[in-house]
Protein backbone atom coordinates (compact mmCIF):
# COMPACT_ATOMS: atom_id res chain seq x y z
CA UNK A 1 0.00 0.00 0.00
CA UNK A 2 1.20 2.90 -1.24
CA UNK A 3 2.56 5.81 2.00
CA UNK A 4 0.10 8.66 1.62
CA UNK A 5 1.32 12.12 2.39
CA UNK A 6 -0.36 13.31 5.57
CA UNK A 7 0.99 16.84 4.96
CA UNK A 8 0.05 17.66 1.41
CA UNK A 9 -3.44 16.14 2.07
CA UNK A 10 -3.63 18.21 5.35
CA UNK A 11 -2.91 21.53 2.98
CA UNK A 12 -5.58 20.06 0.72
CA UNK A 13 -8.02 20.06 3.33
CA UNK A 14 -7.63 23.48 3.98
CA UNK A 15 -7.24 25.13 0.81
CA UNK A 16 -9.41 23.15 -1.66
CA UNK A 17 -12.15 21.54 1.05
CA UNK A 18 -12.57 24.02 3.51
CA UNK A 19 -11.85 27.14 1.66
CA UNK A 20 -12.37 27.19 -1.81
CA UNK A 21 -14.75 24.55 -2.03
CA UNK A 22 -17.19 24.52 1.00
CA UNK A 23 -16.18 28.05 1.57
CA UNK A 24 -16.86 28.26 5.67
CA UNK A 25 -16.15 30.61 7.67
CA UNK A 26 -13.02 32.32 8.97
CA UNK A 27 -13.98 31.22 12.44
CA UNK A 28 -13.96 27.85 10.97
CA UNK A 29 -10.65 27.54 9.92
CA UNK A 30 -9.34 29.19 12.85
CA UNK A 31 -11.00 26.63 15.00
CA UNK A 32 -9.74 23.52 12.65
CA UNK A 33 -6.28 25.41 12.75
CA UNK A 34 -5.42 25.64 15.85
CA UNK A 35 -7.18 21.64 16.47
CA UNK A 36 -4.30 20.56 14.12
CA UNK A 37 -1.33 22.56 15.32
CA UNK A 38 -2.73 20.99 18.72
CA UNK A 39 -2.67 17.80 17.21
CA UNK A 40 0.75 18.30 15.66
CA UNK A 41 2.81 19.45 18.42
CA UNK A 42 1.47 16.39 20.44
CA UNK A 43 2.57 13.92 17.44
CA UNK A 44 5.92 15.30 17.03
CA UNK A 45 6.31 14.73 21.31
CA UNK A 46 5.27 10.91 21.00
CA UNK A 47 6.43 10.01 17.64
CA UNK A 48 9.98 12.01 17.82
CA UNK A 49 8.97 12.89 14.40
CA UNK A 50 8.69 16.84 12.28
CA UNK A 51 5.56 17.17 11.41
CA UNK A 52 6.65 17.92 8.03
CA UNK A 53 7.23 13.82 7.57
CA UNK A 54 4.22 12.50 9.20
CA UNK A 55 2.71 9.76 7.00
CA UNK A 56 -1.06 8.96 6.87
CA UNK A 57 -1.06 5.60 8.74
CA UNK A 58 0.93 7.49 11.67
CA UNK A 59 -1.80 9.59 12.16
CA UNK A 60 -4.38 6.61 13.71
CA UNK A 61 -6.92 5.52 16.16
CA UNK A 62 -4.26 4.73 19.25
CA UNK A 63 -2.74 8.41 18.41
CA UNK A 64 -6.09 10.59 18.18
CA UNK A 65 -7.51 9.05 21.26
CA UNK A 66 -4.59 9.80 23.49
CA UNK A 67 -4.42 13.62 22.15
CA UNK A 68 -8.11 13.93 23.24
CA UNK A 69 -7.01 12.20 26.55
CA UNK A 70 -3.91 14.64 27.06
CA UNK A 71 -6.38 17.57 26.34
CA UNK A 72 -8.46 16.72 29.11
CA UNK A 73 -5.84 15.31 31.13
CA UNK A 74 -3.06 18.36 31.15
CA UNK A 75 -5.28 21.20 29.63
CA UNK A 76 -8.18 20.70 31.36
CA UNK A 77 -10.63 20.79 28.56
CA UNK A 78 -14.35 19.84 28.88
CA UNK A 79 -16.35 17.23 27.18
CA UNK A 80 -17.92 19.32 24.97
CA UNK A 81 -14.08 21.05 23.54
CA UNK A 82 -13.35 17.88 23.06
CA UNK A 83 -16.20 16.97 21.15
CA UNK A 84 -15.03 20.09 18.81
CA UNK A 85 -11.57 18.91 18.20
CA UNK A 86 -12.83 15.66 17.22
CA UNK A 87 -15.17 17.27 15.18
CA UNK A 88 -12.63 18.84 13.15
CA UNK A 89 -10.67 15.88 13.33
CA UNK A 90 -13.57 13.84 11.50
CA UNK A 91 -14.07 16.33 9.11
CA UNK A 92 -10.36 15.85 8.13
CA UNK A 93 -10.75 11.91 7.72
CA UNK A 94 -14.13 11.95 6.18
CA UNK A 95 -12.37 14.19 3.32
CA UNK A 96 -9.42 11.67 3.49
CA UNK A 97 -11.43 8.51 2.65
CA UNK A 98 -12.45 10.36 -0.47
CA UNK A 99 -8.80 11.09 -1.67
CA UNK A 100 -7.00 8.20 -0.22
CA UNK A 101 -9.52 5.02 -0.53
CA UNK A 102 -6.42 2.88 -0.13
CA UNK A 103 -6.80 4.06 3.65
CA UNK A 104 -10.22 3.33 4.66
CA UNK A 105 -9.83 0.89 7.13
CA UNK A 106 -7.52 2.88 9.14
CA UNK A 107 -10.06 5.73 8.14
CA UNK A 108 -13.17 4.37 9.04
CA UNK A 109 -11.57 3.35 12.70
CA UNK A 110 -10.29 6.76 12.81
CA UNK A 111 -14.18 7.82 12.54
CA UNK A 112 -15.73 5.32 14.74
CA UNK A 113 -13.80 7.23 17.47
CA UNK A 114 -16.98 8.63 19.53
CA UNK A 115 -17.59 11.56 20.85
CA UNK A 116 -18.21 11.97 24.91
CA UNK A 117 -21.57 12.80 26.48
CA UNK A 118 -21.30 15.75 28.46
CA UNK A 119 -24.09 17.59 30.74
CA UNK A 120 -26.18 20.59 29.68
CA UNK A 121 -26.04 23.22 32.12
CA UNK A 122 -28.62 25.86 32.16
CA UNK A 123 -28.41 28.91 30.10
CA UNK A 124 -26.72 31.59 32.42
CA UNK A 125 -28.02 35.21 31.88
CA UNK A 126 -28.46 38.69 33.64
CA UNK A 127 -31.46 40.29 34.66
CA UNK A 128 -32.27 43.75 34.65
CA UNK A 129 -30.91 45.14 37.42
CA UNK A 130 -27.41 43.19 36.56
CA UNK A 131 -27.73 44.47 33.07
CA UNK A 132 -28.18 48.01 33.67
CA UNK A 133 -25.28 48.14 35.95
CA UNK A 134 -22.29 46.33 33.87
CA UNK A 135 -23.88 49.20 30.77
CA UNK A 136 -23.24 51.66 33.12
CA UNK A 137 -19.82 50.51 34.28
CA UNK A 138 -17.45 52.46 31.82
CA UNK A 139 -16.64 56.00 32.21
CA UNK A 140 -17.78 57.77 29.61
CA UNK A 141 -15.29 60.63 29.60
CA UNK A 142 -12.84 58.68 28.17
CA UNK A 143 -13.01 57.34 23.92
CA UNK A 144 -12.37 53.84 25.22
CA UNK A 145 -15.14 54.19 28.20
CA UNK A 146 -17.77 55.42 25.58
CA UNK A 147 -16.94 52.80 22.70
CA UNK A 148 -17.35 49.93 25.57
CA UNK A 149 -20.78 51.21 26.76
CA UNK A 150 -22.12 51.58 23.22
CA UNK A 151 -20.95 47.82 22.46
CA UNK A 152 -22.04 46.89 26.00
CA UNK A 153 -25.68 47.98 25.47
CA UNK A 154 -25.98 47.08 21.44
CA UNK A 155 -24.72 43.60 22.67
CA UNK A 156 -27.47 43.67 24.87
CA UNK A 157 -30.48 44.96 22.77
CA UNK A 158 -29.29 43.27 19.51
CA UNK A 159 -27.96 39.78 20.72
CA UNK A 160 -25.44 39.76 18.25
CA UNK A 161 -22.71 37.04 18.26
CA UNK A 162 -18.94 37.79 19.27
CA UNK A 163 -17.33 37.87 15.54
CA UNK A 164 -20.61 39.61 14.55
CA UNK A 165 -20.30 42.97 16.96
CA UNK A 166 -16.50 42.70 16.54
CA UNK A 167 -17.08 42.72 12.51
CA UNK A 168 -19.99 45.51 12.40
CA UNK A 169 -19.06 47.62 10.01
CA UNK A 170 -20.74 51.05 9.81
CA UNK A 171 -22.08 50.31 6.45
CA UNK A 172 -23.79 47.70 8.06
CA UNK A 173 -25.60 50.34 10.08
CA UNK A 174 -28.94 52.00 8.94
CA UNK A 175 -30.33 54.75 11.76
CA UNK A 176 -32.88 56.26 9.86
CA UNK A 177 -36.49 55.24 9.76
CA UNK A 178 -37.05 51.66 10.96
CA UNK A 179 -33.39 51.51 12.06
CA UNK A 180 -31.50 48.37 11.85
CA UNK A 181 -28.60 46.37 11.93
CA UNK A 182 -27.61 44.12 8.95
CA UNK A 183 -24.84 41.31 9.76
CA UNK A 184 -23.75 38.00 7.98
CA UNK A 185 -23.77 35.46 10.72
CA UNK A 186 -23.63 31.65 11.11
CA UNK A 187 -23.78 29.43 8.52
CA UNK A 188 -23.64 32.55 5.94
CA UNK A 189 -27.29 33.81 7.12
CA UNK A 190 -27.93 37.31 6.51
CA UNK A 191 -30.30 38.60 9.17
CA UNK A 192 -31.46 42.51 9.65
CA UNK A 193 -32.28 43.19 13.69
CA UNK A 194 -34.16 46.20 14.43
CA UNK A 195 -32.66 49.13 16.60
CA UNK A 196 -33.92 50.90 19.85
CA UNK A 197 -34.38 54.86 19.68
CA UNK A 198 -31.99 54.87 22.54
CA UNK A 199 -29.90 53.01 20.81
CA UNK A 200 -29.88 55.04 17.80
CA UNK A 201 -29.18 57.79 19.72
CA UNK A 202 -26.16 56.19 21.23
CA UNK A 203 -24.88 55.41 17.80
CA UNK A 204 -25.48 58.97 16.35
CA UNK A 205 -23.30 60.71 18.76
CA UNK A 206 -20.10 58.07 18.45
CA UNK A 207 -19.99 57.59 14.92
CA UNK A 208 -18.48 60.91 14.81
CA UNK A 209 -15.78 59.83 17.13
CA UNK A 210 -13.95 57.42 14.00
CA UNK A 211 -11.71 58.13 12.06
CA UNK A 212 -13.45 58.68 8.31
CA UNK A 213 -11.40 55.84 6.82
CA UNK A 214 -12.17 53.63 10.09
CA UNK A 215 -14.81 50.73 8.55
CA UNK A 216 -15.23 48.81 11.82
CA UNK A 217 -18.00 50.62 14.49
CA UNK A 218 -16.08 49.40 17.72
CA UNK A 219 -12.60 49.73 16.32
CA UNK A 220 -9.44 49.71 18.33
CA UNK A 221 -7.21 52.99 19.12
CA UNK A 222 -5.49 52.80 16.02
CA UNK A 223 -8.62 51.48 13.88
CA UNK A 224 -7.87 47.90 13.44
CA UNK A 225 -10.41 45.26 14.35
CA UNK A 226 -11.50 44.71 17.67
CA UNK A 227 -10.21 41.05 18.72
CA UNK A 228 -12.50 38.46 20.87
CA UNK A 229 -9.73 38.25 23.51
CA UNK A 230 -9.89 42.60 23.75
CA UNK A 231 -13.95 42.08 24.27
CA UNK A 232 -13.23 39.46 27.07
CA UNK A 233 -10.70 41.36 29.16
CA UNK A 234 -13.64 44.23 28.67
CA UNK A 235 -16.46 42.68 30.18
CA UNK A 236 -14.16 41.51 32.87
CA UNK A 237 -13.04 44.93 33.77
CA UNK A 238 -16.66 46.15 33.55
CA UNK A 239 -18.44 42.96 35.52
CA UNK A 240 -15.37 44.41 39.02
CA UNK A 241 -16.60 47.65 38.55
CA UNK A 242 -20.32 46.85 38.17
CA UNK A 243 -19.88 44.52 41.15
CA UNK A 244 -20.14 47.36 43.45
CA UNK A 245 -23.35 48.62 42.45
CA UNK A 246 -24.67 45.20 41.80
CA UNK A 247 -23.20 42.42 44.40
CA UNK A 248 -25.34 39.76 42.46
CA UNK A 249 -23.12 39.81 39.25
CA UNK A 250 -20.10 38.69 40.87
CA UNK A 251 -21.87 34.99 41.32
CA UNK A 252 -22.40 35.68 37.30
CA UNK A 253 -20.27 33.88 34.75
CA UNK A 254 -19.96 36.67 32.46
CA UNK A 255 -18.89 36.07 28.50
CA UNK A 256 -19.92 37.88 24.94
CA UNK A 257 -22.60 34.80 24.90
CA UNK A 258 -24.19 35.46 28.04
CA UNK A 259 -25.04 39.10 26.55
CA UNK A 260 -26.92 37.09 24.07
CA UNK A 261 -28.53 35.12 26.15
CA UNK A 262 -29.65 37.92 28.55
CA UNK A 263 -31.22 39.40 25.42
CA UNK A 264 -32.89 36.32 24.53
CA UNK A 265 -34.14 35.61 28.33
CA UNK A 266 -35.60 39.31 28.11
CA UNK A 267 -37.73 38.43 24.96
CA UNK A 268 -38.73 35.18 26.49
CA UNK A 269 -40.46 36.66 29.31
CA UNK A 270 -41.84 39.42 27.38
CA UNK A 271 -44.00 36.52 25.89
CA UNK A 272 -42.46 36.72 22.17
CA UNK A 273 -43.07 33.90 20.53
CA UNK A 274 -39.99 31.34 19.99
CA UNK A 275 -39.98 31.21 16.13
CA UNK A 276 -39.66 34.90 16.31
CA UNK A 277 -36.97 34.65 19.07
CA UNK A 278 -35.24 32.41 16.63
CA UNK A 279 -35.56 34.55 13.69
CA UNK A 280 -34.06 37.52 16.06
CA UNK A 281 -30.88 35.25 16.98
CA UNK A 282 -30.16 33.76 13.71
CA UNK A 283 -30.82 29.99 14.87
CA UNK A 284 -31.51 27.74 12.15
CA UNK A 285 -33.96 26.00 14.53
CA UNK A 286 -36.90 27.11 16.28
CA UNK A 287 -35.75 23.94 18.80
CA UNK A 288 -32.59 25.99 19.71
CA UNK A 289 -34.95 28.37 22.13
CA UNK A 290 -35.96 25.51 23.97
CA UNK A 291 -32.99 26.18 26.17
CA UNK A 292 -33.88 29.68 27.14
CA UNK A 293 -37.61 27.86 28.14
CA UNK A 294 -35.66 25.55 30.06
CA UNK A 295 -34.03 28.33 32.25
CA UNK A 296 -36.89 30.88 32.97
CA UNK A 297 -38.26 29.61 36.37
CA UNK A 298 -40.52 32.29 36.00
CA UNK A 299 -42.38 30.43 33.17
CA UNK A 300 -42.48 27.14 35.45
CA UNK A 301 -43.50 28.62 38.42
CA UNK A 302 -47.04 29.75 36.25
CA UNK A 303 -47.65 26.81 34.80
CA UNK A 304 -47.62 25.15 37.94
CA UNK A 305 -50.02 27.67 39.51
CA UNK A 306 -52.39 26.85 36.83
CA UNK A 307 -52.56 23.20 38.02
CA UNK A 308 -52.49 23.61 41.83
CA UNK A 309 -55.91 21.32 42.46
CA UNK A 310 -56.38 23.95 45.67
CA UNK A 311 -57.08 26.90 43.42
CA UNK A 312 -53.98 28.71 44.99
CA UNK A 313 -50.95 30.41 43.13
CA UNK A 314 -47.65 28.69 43.61
CA UNK A 315 -45.44 30.36 46.27
CA UNK A 316 -41.85 30.17 47.20
CA UNK A 317 -40.44 28.91 50.44
CA UNK A 318 -40.40 31.68 53.04
CA UNK A 319 -38.40 30.68 56.13
CA UNK A 320 -40.01 31.10 59.72
CA UNK A 321 -39.69 34.75 61.56
CA UNK A 322 -36.62 34.19 63.40
CA UNK A 323 -38.12 34.60 67.03
CA UNK A 324 -41.01 32.42 65.84
CA UNK A 325 -38.10 30.00 65.00
CA UNK A 326 -36.79 30.32 68.11
CA UNK A 327 -39.38 29.51 70.02
CA UNK A 328 -40.55 26.72 67.40
CA UNK A 329 -37.55 24.83 68.52
CA UNK A 330 -37.66 25.04 72.33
Amino acid sequence: MKTASFPALLERFFLERLIRQRQVSPHTVSSYRDTFRLLLQFARQRLHKPPCQLTLEEVDTPLVTAFLDDLELRRKITARSRNLRLTAIRSFFHYAAYEEPAHSAQIQRVLAIPGKRCSKALVNFLDRPETDALVAAPDQRSWHGRRDRLLLLVAVQTGLRLSELTGLRREDLHLGVGAHVRCLGKGRRERVTPLTKQVVIALKAWLPNLAKNCEWVFPTVRGSRLSADAVQRLLAKYKLIACRACPSLMKKRLTPHVLRHTLAMGLLQAGIDRSVIALWLGHESVETTQIYLDADLALKEKALAKTNQAGEGCRLFKPDDPLLAFLKSL
